[in-house]
């Protein structure tokens, strides 16, 4: 990979990270995941429409839909859709019997 300054380009799907790790399980025993999904842009915008490639995602402990919600299989969005500002982050937890492994597909820039 290049790492240039990708000169006019506001923005990229790789200015989102997702950092996730296992936490407490549910009293009932079900593994249980704490996810964290950044805005590392260093371009100063926010970024809109993030769309996270998600498989059926599913929770047994219930995620706020306007954090994060399955759309469609393997189509998820995060934040309702509304711009992730500069170095903000959003996190939420979800139960399930193993681990989805979470990646951004698609954002809008500002």
């Amino acid at each position: 990979g290049g790492g240039g300054n990708r000169i006019g380009t506001a923005c990229s799907k790789e200015d989102i990270v997702i950092y996730q790790g296992a936490t407490a399980p549910l009293p009932n025993g079900i593994p249980s995941f704490s996810v964290e999904i950044q805005n590392v842009g260093v371009s100063g915008c926010g970024i809109a429409d993030i769309h996270v490639s998600c498989g059926w995602f599913s929770s047994a402990r219930l995620v706020n839909p306007t954090v994060f919600r399955r759309l469609y299989y393997d189509d998820c969005l995060v934040n309702n859709g509304q711009p992730l500002g500069p170095t903000a982050s959003l996190n939420f937890e979800y139960s399930n019997s193993f681990r989805y492994p979470l990646s951004v597909s698609s954002v809008s820039c500002c």
